[in-house]
């Protein structure tokens, strides 16, 4: 069974970014979405959305899934978003994705990938409910950023930066050598078409005594370097999904056990008609990590 990081009961707002020196990287990453994303669209879906921290930046598109492990994640998104009524809130696994196939025309995948342990099968179920020619925009940790090649040259870190397999230096936490990113991309039939290095200025001293606004700005001018070359911390990809024309998706959830799109809604649960499952949906969050005992 593949390993999931599960955010559940964390205080993952208020202990990693409010209040605790991230605004200049949150600035920045704001800066690469915007380059990246189609500004209007149909169907988008933010994946490991958390507590919605990026969820305005998809005012553009008339419908917005946020997708978290974690159900206290979403209700926490519930009491962050000013109009939390726009979205749908899904509690799934990347690895079984609740959606029919060629659902959504965008895809948005920030903080999330160096927690998986299974980077193939993640981006064929991102592959799968992309529209052709659908984009993902994924963010990576790189192992190839300056402060992890000065550790490797000094001897304070044991792994290589030029290994282009994947490090896990601590459970459940991930660096990616940018090549393998793209190999692994390709061999999911994605084609990249564009690169954005960012953080570039996440240096303790910086951010204490120059302003988030005007790191944000200086880092915003210099992630189309991502282009050549990838010695940030953070990287950001944005790639085309390549699979034959196909007619619209007809439906919206299904069954991720049994792929079924026969959901028949209930009072307080999806029921798939196929494998008897039911899929709880309380407090408008749709629940397809905890299945309740199949009906007879």
């Amino acid at each position: 069974m593949t390993r999931i990081c599960d955010y559940e009961n964390s205080r993952y707002r208020y202990d990693f970014w409010e209040g605790k020196g991230r605004q200049y990287e949150d600035l920045a990453e704001r800066i690469a979405l915007r380059a990246l994303l189609p500004v209007t669209g149909e169907t988008l879906v933010d994946i490991g959305a958390g507590y919605g921290r990026l969820a305005p930046l998809y005012a553009g598109y008339e419908r917005v899934v946020l997708l978290d492990y974690a159900r206290s994640q979403l209700q926490e998104a519930q009491r962050y978003l000013p109009n939390p009524e726009r979205y749908i809130y899904v509690v799934a696994d990347v690895y079984h994705l609740p959606f029919v196939d060629n659902l959504f025309d965008a895809l948005v995948m920030i903080r999330v990938m160096h927690h998986l342990a299974d980077v193939p099968a993640a981006l064929a179920e991102l592959q799968r409910v992309l529209r052709p020619n659908g984009t993902l925009v994924l963010e990576h940790a790189s192992k190839c950023h300056l402060k992890s090649l000065a550790r490797w040259l000094a001897r304070r870190q044991s792994w290589s930066p030029f290994d282009r397999q994947p490090v896990e230096f601590v459970a459940m936490n991930f660096d990616f050598h940018p090549a393998w990113v793209r190999q692994q991309l390709a061999n999911a039939r994605f084609s990249v078409d564009a690169v954005r290095s960012v953080s570039h200025l996440r240096l303790p001293l910086l951010k204490r005594v120059v302003p988030a606004s005007w790191l944000a700005k200086v880092d915003g001018l210099l992630q189309p370097t991502g282009r050549w070359w990838q010695l940030t911390p953070s990287v950001f990809v944005r790639a085309r999904a390549r699979k034959p024309a196909a007619q619209p998706a007809s439906g919206f959830f299904c069954c991720p056990v049994c792929r079924s799109s026969e959901l028949a809604s209930g009072e307080s649960a999806l029921l798939c008609r196929a494998c008897g499952r039911s899929w709880p949906v309380a407090d408008g969050i749709y629940d397809f990590k905890s299945s309740l005992p199949a009906q007879q």
